[in-house]
Parts: structure tokens; C-alpha cells; sequence
């Protein structure tokens, strides 16, 4: 039997529950030195095939000085058309989370890791299309930003799995969502 590919949001929020500042700005978590492992996210990295992004993601990984190729599959969601030069690799789509997810699944292939703001975020999820969230807690309050999720009227149960603390005061947690047919 074929292993279920798991959608998993693995990424780091401030202690007062933002993933970035108002503007985008990161330099509370990257400016962060991290421990040999990278809070885990190399043995991650190795256990995923496809990346899923929101069209804002993907422009602020472009702005930071991401590279896409064809050596990995990266998804961008995005109500717009596509720019003119898409790197190979590089697909965007337009399509209803619900059945694209579902296709994504059914082909072979390792976990998928859902990236993006709180808006593509609470879009999957109030869509039952993510499996696991893994929260990285940087020891630090910035006030005001981006949510890790968008705030909408929601109760999703998550069940833990694991908590790891690292010498530097972040905290991962390892959750579960909960739903009936799992």
C-alpha cells in the first residue's frame, strides 16, 4: 500500500503568533542564528518532494533570492496570470484547493509543504487539506503582523505530537489536524 502524502505547514511564528511583520519583514526570525540541523529543517527538506505556495510567498522568496528549478516542484496559487519568465519547476495554478489537493495525493511522491501567509494557509485549512502543522516559536513578541492564520470563524482540533526546545529558547511543536475521517 502507497504511503498518503501528508500537506504540512512547517513554519516559524514570533511568540504572539505572527509569521511576519506588517510589511513582509523577517529580520526577528532569519536574523536568528541557528543550530547545526537548522531547527530540524534539513531532515525536513528531505522529507518532501513538492513545495505549495501562495503567489505572495513566491514573489518574497524571488525578492530574498530564492532559487526554483526543475530539480523540485514548486506550486504557486495565484488568482492572477502567471508572470512572463516562470523558472522550470515552477507551476502556477488557479484551481479549487479541495480537488487540487485530492489529485496532488493520488500522484507518488514525498510530503508536500504548504508555504505561504495566513491567507493561503486559512484557505487549506478551512478546505480540510492539511495534515500537519509544524511551529517553530521564536522567543520573541513583535506586536503586529501577518497571522499564521487569517482570521476567520473556525474550531479545527490539532492533536500534539511533539514538543523539542532548543538551547536558543524556540520552541517546535509538532501538531496534528484532527478530523473525523482519519
Amino acid at each position: 500500500m502507497t504511503k498518503r502524502r501528508k500537506v504540512i505547514v512547517h513554519i516559524g511564528t514570533s511568540a504572539d503568533g505572527y509569521i511576519a511583520r506588517s510589511d513582509g519583514d523577517l529580520e526577528w526570525l532569519t536574523s536568528r542564528p541557528a543550530p547545526e540541523g537548522f531547527y530540524g529543517m534539513n531532515a525536513f527538506m528531505r522529507s518532501i518532494d513538492t513545495k505549495v505556495l501562495g503567489r505572495k510567498t513566491y514573489e518574497a522568496s524571488l525578492r530574498m533570492g530564492a532559487k526554483f528549478d526543475s530539480k523540485s516542484r514548486t506550486i504557486v496559487f495565484s488568482r492572477h496570470a502567471p508572470p512572463v519568465n516562470v523558472p522550470s519547476g515552477v507551476e502556477f495554478v488557479n484551481d479549487a484547493i479541495g480537488a487540487f489537493v485530492s489529485r496532488l495525493r493520488a500522484q507518488p511522491g514525498k510530503d508536500i509543504w504548504l508555504m505561504g501567509g495566513g491567507e493561503i494557509i486559512a484557505s487549506f485549512l478551512d478546505e480540510q487539506a492539511i495534515d500537519e502543522f509544524v511551529i517553530s516559536l521564536a522567543p520573541v513578541f513583535i506586536g503586529e503582523g501577518i497571522p499564521l492564520i487569517a482570521r476567520r470563524h473556525r474550531h479545527v482540533p490539532l492533536e500534539l505530537r511533539s514538543i523539542e526546545r532548543f538551547e536558543d529558547g524556540l520552541v517546535q511543536l509538532h501538531y496534528c489536524v484532527w478530523n473525523k475521517q482519519s
